[in-house]
């Protein structure tokens, strides 16, 4: 079974560096760097889009993927408490007729 091969922040930024900086094609770099050039493309689009929050790391989250989870996770906890709160009408409606 074949493993993924995890980079680090400082190389990405590198081969993301040759491209964007210093013009050396895609192609180029991915072969001189042995990385799919589909990957490299992927990490250079994401590095303009933020160059900042790019890379973030292991576990690490964006700040708006950490807001989207956190929204997430609260309409999920809003769902619950709203069927809970639908169910005990049903019963107490029921319960008084």
């Amino acid at each position: 079974m074949v493993q993924r091969r995890k980079f680090s922040k400082e190389f990405k930024l590198e081969a993301v560096n040759l491209v964007v900086a210093r013009g050396v094609s895609l192609a180029q770099v991915s072969r001189d760097l042995d990385v799919g050039e589909n990957v490299l493309g992927r990490w250079v689009r994401e590095f303009k889009q933020s160059e900042q929050q790019a890379f973030p790391g292991h576990g690490v989250q964006k700040p708006d993927d950490a807001e989207l989870t956190r929204l997430r996770r609260e309409v999920a906890q809003l769902k619950m408490e709203r069927d809970i709160l639908k169910k005990a009408a049903a019963f107490f409606a029921k319960e008084s007729t």
